[in-house]
């Protein structure tokens, strides 16, 4: 009697359509039935993988989790050949965490700019730009939820030259990197609705294609989808991120899903067989981008570029997603996050100064590392 395999992925056509219809496809071949349940995006970002692991046989997650993944022993460690030339900005990479692989490359994302092409007068080229007096003429809509002005910020220190996270066993990030991302954050909020505070990048995307008010989001994790006419009422166009002065790169923070395979599972010769079938270009290319999926293969974004279809998102968006960077894996960071995303709000709402805003996220950073070592 076949296997019946489950998963768990997130909530979101490019998270669910994708795996459900790529596991019907492996179905019909090998007689594997593989069941998906979805969580919501922040349930994905948040939900424990050891509590996860001990239910389905296929996780659906995202790299910063790697550090407790292999911590916990929750998932298997899995076989990889490095140098195979399928990596996108970091993607595979970034699920590599003391030598082993704990997923397998599924999906590939990173913040990006896009724009409404029918309302977008000027695009904005430079960060500077953002925080001049002109700047309404954008018509910017930032997704500044917590987790997403956090990660924001990341992606203007990475900007600057300062990838190299945590800078210090003291400091977080440096006091002018700080000064500077914090600063063009301020700038975004106050260029559009309090709302953005609430934004995820579904929501902003969503508000951009559906309605006339905004022309376009200078950071955001891109979605293929919305490239795709017929999708939303307005299609929208990926561009590059804006870089900041004296820097000729876009280092946007790398986003995208791994799929993991739980070391409770039954069979982990059928589900390690499963993961790589699923990530292997010819079904990136195929089951899996025709059903709202957004792949991590690189040969099939280089493929798919050429596709009038999708090349708004994967022609506009190569060059800065192949410049991604990777942020800090290490077990102490998803419990920071979590504490400077707790104050973030008040940062924008309650205009608190960007010095002590700096101060207590370096003392946040303080204190999580100091608990793990």
């Amino acid at each position: 009697m076949a296997a019946t395999l489950k998963g768990m992925t997130w909530d979101h056509p490019r998270g669910y359509d994708c795996v459900v219809a790529a596991s019907q496809a492996y179905g019909a071949q090998t007689g594997v039935q593989i069941d998906w349940d979805k969580r919501s995006l922040q349930a994905f970002a948040d939900a424990p993988i050891v509590e996860l692991a001990e239910t389905y046989d296929f996780i659906v997650l995202d790299h910063p989790h790697v550090g407790q993944i292999a911590e916990t022993g929750a998932l298997l460690p899995l076989p990889y050949e490095p140098g195979r030339g399928t990596s996108l900005g970091g993607s595979e990479e970034s699920y590599i965490w003391k030598d082993r692989c704990w997923a397998y490359a599924l999906d590939a994302a990173c913040q990006m700019a896009v724009c409404r092409p029918d309302l977008a007068t000027e695009l904005p080229k430079t960060w500077d730009a953002l925080t001049g007096a002109d700047a309404t003429r954008f018509r910017t809509l930032t997704p500044l939820l917590p987790v997403d002005a956090f990660d924001m910020m990341l992606t203007l220190v990475a900007g600057r030259g300062g990838a190299d996270l945590p800078r210090s066993p003291d400091l977080f990030v440096t006091p002018d990197n700080g000064h500077y991302a914090l600063g063009v954050l301020r700038a975004l909020y106050n260029l559009g609705p309090d709302e953005q505070v609430d934004m995820n990048p579904i929501k902003v995307l969503e508000t951009l294609s559906t309605g006339d008010e905004f022309a376009c989001s200078p950071c955001l994790f891109g979605y293929v989808n919305y490239a795709r006419a017929g999708f939303r009422d307005h299609r929208l166009s990926y561009f590059d991120l804006p870089i900041c002065a004296g820097f000729d790169v876009p280092r946007a923070i790398l986003g995208g899903a791994g799929i993991g395979v739980s070391a409770k599972t039954a069979t982990p010769e059928t589900s390690i067989a499963f993961a790589q079938w699923i990530t292997s270009q010819s079904v990136q290319s195929g089951v899996y981008l025709a059903n709202n999926g957004q792949p991590a293969n690189r040969r099939t974004w280089i493929e798919q570029a050429k596709n009038p279809e999708v090349s708004l998102f994967f022609d506009n968006g190569f060059h800065t997603i192949d410049n991604a960077w990777t942020r800090p894996r290490d077990v102490w960071f998803l419990g920071f996050v979590d504490d400077v995303c707790a104050v973030m709000p008040d940062f924008f709402r309650r205009n608190i100064p960007i010095e002590t805003f700096l101060n207590t996220l370096n003392a946040l950073y303080r204190h999580h590392r100091k608990g793990t070592l």
